[in-house]
């Protein structure tokens, strides 16, 4: 790899790379056992300052823009080799992993870290290989994560000191100047979101997925904070995965992790049980502060930032899917908190309306989530991950349709945002009413009551729900003002049309009919 007289830390156990961050002051033990540390500067990703080589690979089936920016070859090999340099005659720490839990798409990776506490990550978001499988591993892509490293952008062609980007020629994600730990787990995603389709026609999904006892598996799509991790970890359910996963031909749905990323702003033991037990050693925690006086995690401090997160292994879950892989799709929620209070609570697709919500990728931003965010503001990102996406949208929308029709599943449109009102006069829907809403989609309990159709948006809601007030089922009749309801609602379907103009000339007859009706 270049680097050279390094002292090499292989394949340390989660004990092991803990220890070493305490005892080097990298990180604190909690409380509970779990490494907290800070990764510095930067508390989330950085999509600005996200490349992708352009080379015979990439040139003409990368969707280039803002999203996926061109890195000059050249200039990636001179920065390549100043890493390496860096990294040269220090500690670091190396893991071998894979990701894609079916044997038949699995990639082995090799990592690369500069600190424990980001070996430690690796440790608990890549596969782990059994002990006998390392005698005869060959890595099949590389990444380097040297947070230490800062960049000199008049010579080296980033935007600023930090960067991520990936090299499709040499199979290499190159990370510097960013301790943010999901630089790494983000850089493997998007690489599969090009590998996967390109190369081995199975579609690449941000999402989670369980299985229940019959062996239906459902699909939870959902940008961050609109309860993606919550809602997959059902304890009546086994937990395939959290974030990311592949649909194949064979209609199965494989797990591309070995572990969990929750965000932990205002977690409780009552509403989340299984992710605040996950949290033990082993676990990581980033950026999160202790109450005075202990060692006993804040939740509700936001003072670093609101994108507090975790990393667990899969194994601290009780409840999960022997292999991480699933079979015969059945039920797909696309989950959105509506900051507007505009979008009913559970809803039901046509595949023309799923393809179009799926491009479109909504949710909205609330205040304080964002510098200079004082009011809900749409946000949509395509396919529910656009940052991460490689390719055309249109492109992962229409394998996602070819597959529903094939596997003859339900998609349901899911608001876990706001009831009664906007954010700041309504509140948030309930916890225990998403989750019976979307136990009646899965037991079937919705097939067979009756439905009316949204006069603004065109899609089909449920008149009743087992264990949910008929009155929420309805949002316009949760409003006071009506007629505000109305105009808020109009305005949501015009930022709707206004953000799928860029798309239409792509999509077909059938995904424009999904579009809102008035």
């Amino acid at each position: 790899m270049g680097i050279k007289n390094a002292d090499i830390k292989y394949q340390l156990s989660p004990d092991e790379l803990h220890d070493i961050a305490v005892e080097k002051g990298q990180g604190v033990e909690s409380a509970a056992g779990a490494l907290a540390i800070n990764t510095g500067e930067f508390t989330g990703r950085s999509p600005q300052d996200r490349f992708i080589v352009e080379d015979d690979i990439t040139k003409d089936r990368v969707w280039w823009g803002n999203i996926n920016q061109p890195f000059d070859s050249d200039k990636f090999d001179a920065l390549y080799n100043k890493v390496t340099e860096y990294l040269s005659g220090k500690e670091i720490y190396v893991r071998d992993s894979y990701v894609c839990a079916d044997p038949k798409y699995r990639m082995n990776v090799r990592a690369v870290t500069e600190f424990a506490w980001s070996n430690l990550f690796c440790h608990n978001m890549f596969l782990r290989p059994e002990e006998s499988e390392l005698e005869n591993y060959t890595p099949e892509w590389h990444v380097v994560c040297a947070p230490g490293f800062m960049a000199d952008p008049e010579v080296d062609g980033t935007r600023q000191h930090n960067f991520a980007i990936l090299n499709f020629t040499r199979k290499i994600a190159l990370i510097g100047g960013t301790g943010y730990t999901g630089e790494m787990k983000k850089g493997i995603f998007s690489a599969l979101n090009f590998i996967l389709p390109v190369f081995k026609n199975t579609l690449p999904m941000h999402c989670s997925a369980n299985v229940g006892e019959d062996g239906n598996t459902a699909i939870f799509f959902g940008l961050s904070g609109t309860g993606k991790t919550t809602l997959s970890a059902d304890p009546e359910r086994k937990l395939i995965g959290d974030d990311e996963h592949g649909w194949t031909n064979e209609n199965t749905v494989f797990n591309f992790e070995g572990g969990c990323y929750a965000k932990v702003i205002n977690l409780s033991e009552e509403n989340e049980p299984d992710i605040f037990r996950a949290i033990k050693r082993g676990a990581l925690l980033e950026n999160v502060i202790f109450k005075e006086g202990t060692n006993e995690v804040d939740f509700e401090d936001t003072s670093i930032t609101p994108n507090t997160r975790v990393s667990y292994p899969i194994y601290h879950i009780d409840n999960i899917q022997p292999g991480s892989i699933g079979k015969n799709p059945k039920n797909i929620f696309f989950l959105t908190a509506d900051a507007f209070g505009v979008l009913p609570p559970i809803s039901k697709l046509t595949p023309g309306q799923a393809a179009y919500h799926f491009i479109s990728g909504y949710t909205a931003k609330v205040a304080g989530t964002e510098a200079g965010i004082n009011e809900p503001v749409p946000n949509f990102s395509a396919c529910f991950g656009a940052p991460f996406m490689p390719l055309h949208p249109t492109k992962y929308a229409e394998m996602l349709s070819a597959k529903m029709k094939e596997a003859g599943v339900n998609v349901w449109l899911i608001n876990t945002g706001w009831t009664g009102g906007p954010y700041g006069v309504g509140s948030r829907m309930k916890l225990k009413y998403t989750r019976a809403m979307i136990t009646a989609a899965l037991k079937g309990e919705l097939d067979n009551v009756g439905y009316e159709t949204h006069e603004v948006f065109g899609i089909a809601k449920p008149q009743s729900c087992p264990n949910v007030p008929e009155e929420v089922l309805n949002p316009r009749n949760t409003w006071e003002d009506k007629t505000a309801y109305d105009a808020k609602a109009r305005e949501l379907a015009e930022s709707f049309k206004k953000n799928f103009a860029k798309f239409e000339e792509y999509a077909n007859e059938e995904i424009l009919a999904g579009a809102p009706l008035a």
